[in-house]
């Protein structure tokens, strides 16, 4: 059973994003927990249609970036720029100055430009010539990653993976979720309505922490089958090898 305040949230999304209840569940739960998400798939899986639900949903101010082989780390920080009025330099912000950073195809940016979303990932701030800028709170960043198969894709440093709470898979629809979305069921992220903001998020942040999915599930305390629910989304990503066959194929067993 559901939180009740978190269930018409859940259901929404539900709408946009058929037959993925798990996948939102999770997501959800990284959110609630202060984590940031990485969602990796093939083209076309609703990565991106995710992201953009979680963020209209919670009412956040958000932002989305192509993270493109061409992209530098400017185009995400920003620049100082001179004010001939004041004669001085003010920042004008780029789009990590958001509670919610789109970071469509992560894994297509160069290395360089990856790097300067790590101190905003650990510490919730940027520095711009030497200059540290704190960012709005909530500050999440939802990335989404084509597989190392596709052209043009590079994998991401453990550095960078381990700044990620979790990494989800959607993976293909089922056979339902399939027939409606051939007739047309599924709503556009464009038509969600805001159930939160960024303060009730804050405050469901507060109560949650380790206990994110016990509050989705409408519970003040944590139970081995939360820890089990969570576990190969919060881990495998930082496993390798043996271990992290071994997760994934506890994941399936679940």
């Amino acid at each position: 059973m559901s939180s009740p305040r978190l269930q018409p949230l859940i259901s929404a999304i539900g709408q946009v994003l058929l037959g993925k209840d798990q996948a939102v569940r999770l997501a959800l739960a990284c959110l609630l927990a202060r984590g940031h998400l990485l969602i990796e798939d093939l083209p076309g899986m609703g990565k991106t249609t995710l992201v953009e639900a979680l963020a209209r949903a919670f009412g956040l101010d958000f932002k989305r970036v192509s993270f493109t082989s061409d992209l530098l780390p400017a185009d995400l920080t920003g620049i100082n720029v001179f004010d001939a009025s004041s004669a001085s330099f003010h920042l004008q912000p780029g789009p990590l100055f958001s509670q919610v950073l789109l970071a469509d195809e992560i894994n297509r940016a160069s290395p360089r430009t990856q790097s300067a979303l790590l101190e905003a990932m650990a510490a919730g701030r940027v520095s711009v010539d030497g200059v540290s800028h704190p960012l709005p709170e909530p500050f999440l960043v939802i990335a989404t990653q084509n597989g190392l198969d596709q052209v043009g894709t590079a994998p991401l440093p453990e550095s960078q993976l381990d700044r990620f709470l979790m990494r989800l898979s959607l993976g293909y629809p089922d056979r339902r979720a399939e027939r409606d979305l051939l007739s047309r069921q599924a709503l556009p992220p464009a038509s969600l309505e805001p159930l939160l903001d960024g303060a009730g998020l804050l405050e469901l942040q507060r109560r949650a922490a380790a206990r994110a999915w016990s509050l989705l599930e409408g519970r003040d305390h944590v139970t081995p089958a939360d820890v089990q629910a969570v576990l190969p989304a919060v881990a495998e990503h930082r496993l390798v090898g043996d271990a992290a066959t071994l997760l994934a194929g506890v994941d399936g067993l679940r």
